[in-house]
Order: C-alpha cells, then sequence, then structure tokens
C-alpha cells in the first residue's frame, strides 16, 4: 500500500476534490459526502441524477454514524456481522444527511469496507466517502487504472491506483428496515 500516495489523495479530497481509488469490485469515484460542490462534479462526470442517490463508506462504524440511524435489533446484529465487508446496507438518513447524497431520500447506501486501500483512504481523509463506480452512466464500471485514466482522467483531481478486491461485481446491496436485496 502506497501510504503517500493516500495520504496526496486525501489531501486533495479535504480540499474538494474528487478522485478515483480501488474499492471491492471496480474503481470508484469519490469525494467528501458533506461538500455539495464535489458530489455535483461525481454526478456530472457520471451523467448522472443527483435523486438516484450515492453509496457512503467508511474505515469503521464511526464515520457512518453522522450519516445514519442505526436499525433496532436484531436487524443492527445482522448489518454489523457484515462489516468490514463487501455489504453495502440501505439505512435511515439522519435529518441533516445532506440531500445530494441521500437523493433526497429518508435513506442512504452505507458500507465499512474491508478493501485495504479504501479503509486506509477514509482513515486518512477523516470521514465517509463517497463511493460510486468510476464511469459513465449506463456504460461498464472501470477496472482497469489505464483504461479509467483515458477515459476520466481529465475530470478527476487525482487517481489512487491500487489493486481492486476479489470481486467480480460491485457489492449486494441490502434494505437495512427489511432484510431484503436490492442489488445482487
Amino acid at each position: 500500500m502506497n501510504r503517500l500516495a493516500i495520504g496526496r489523495a486525501a489531501r486533495i479530497v479535504r480540499r474538494g476534490g474528487v478522485i478515483a481509488y480501488p474499492t471491492e469490485a471496480v474503481f470508484g469515484l469519490g469525494c467528501l459526502p458533506r461538500d455539495r460542490r464535489a458530489v455535483m462534479r461525481v454526478l456530472a462526470i457520471k451523467r448522472r441524477s443527483w435523486r438516484k442517490g450515492l453509496i457512503l463508506i467508511a474505515a469503521d462504524l464511526a464515520q457512518l454514524e453522522p450519516y445514519v440511524v442505526l436499525p433496532a435489533e436484531p436487524r443492527l446484529t445482522e448489518v454489523l456481522a457484515t462489516w468490514p465487508g463487501p455489504h453495502t446496507w440501505v439505512l435511515d438518513a439522519r435529518d441533516d444527511a445532506p440531500r445530494w447524497v441521500t437523493g433526497g431520500r429518508a435513506s442512504v447506501a452505507v458500507r465499512v469496507t474491508a478493501h485495504p486501500v479504501a479503509a486506509e483512504l477514509c482513515r486518512a481523509v477523516g470521514d465517509a466517502l463517497v463511493s460510486t463506480s468510476a464511469n459513465v452512466s449506463r456504460r461498464p464500471p472501470h477496472r482497469s487504472v489505464l483504461k479509467l485514466r483515458r477515459d476520466l482522467g481529465n475530470r478527476l483531481d487525482y487517481v489512487l491506483a491500487g489493486p481492486l478486491g476479489g470481486l467480480a461485481s460491485p457489492t449486494a446491496i441490502r434494505d437495512g428496515r427489511s432484510g431484503r436485496t436490492l442489488r445482487r
């Protein structure tokens, strides 16, 4: 793991930048969730409506708590048993969670990542990060740094290179209230 590169990426994010970084299956686009301007840049790069909402990733539960209300038992135990790991849960959003992240809904998709580079990046930033696949909507997500740089590089402030995790497709998403699978 290149700590210098992670430190540089974190400084860029803290200054309002938009970066690409490796995740469990594909490269993700990220920025600070409360930085409206940066989130709007991510959405413009993807050509995606803010109303779809975005996923947040974190290094630990404490980084997600400013954004979500944890579910009651027994669902809480089920959620926590999957983290850190490649499991995204839709949980109730706190009242002050940014609308541009929730898509105007009362919920937000979140994950405590086990990917070493993504988790270290969250620790270095000191906050959760927006995590959406690095691609234009309806196009395949990037799994290669070379193709990512060629396709999106000029619109990003930094590309944090690193190995992807072992997943063949983006993480499953489950509803934290019902347990129902929303995306496999």
